[in-house]
């Protein structure tokens, strides 16, 4: 079980950037081909923006061809939560940093195999630390 990070709204718009805080805090979503890591290939782990949890490997990483970071599985089940999402006239599922509760965006069933699934993630809820040549995996 993941320990968690509580802070007030107040500590959250103080310390992330406007448009960090409006999709992490506020549920917001970028633009699709806009953010930094749609097309990374770079090696490594991507965490929470917030709070620095370890949400995906780059290993699970897939060009979905939707223009946001797409992964089949994060890095361990219990480091993301998901809940009911039914704004914009539809339902789905969103995924939260299971830290911090900052949105990370949505998952849907229609992913490769062998998870089926596609984790579809906002760059701005992520940092991607890159994996140290000849670091061990």
């Amino acid at each position: 079980m993941v320990e968690r990070l509580e802070k007030r709204d107040e500590e959250w718009r103080r310390e992330l950037p406007p448009e960090v805080y409006w999709v992490t805090r506020r549920g917001g979503t970028e633009p699709p081909f806009s953010g930094a890591y749609w097309q990374t290939k770079t090696p490594g782990t991507y965490v929470c923006r917030c709070c620095g949890l370890p949400l995906f490997s780059s290993e699970a990483k897939f060009d979905s061809g939707t223009g946001w970071p797409s992964f089949l599985a994060p890095i361990d089940p219990g480091a993301v939560a998901t809940r009911e999402d039914r704004s914009h006239g539809m339902v789905r599922t969103e995924v939260l940093c299971a830290r911090c509760d900052a949105h990370l965006g949505h998952v849907f069933p229609d992913g490769p195999p062998p998870t089926g699934l596609r984790y579809c993630i906002n760059s701005l809820a992520l940092r991607l630390v890159p994996r140290r040549e000849g670091a061990n995996r």
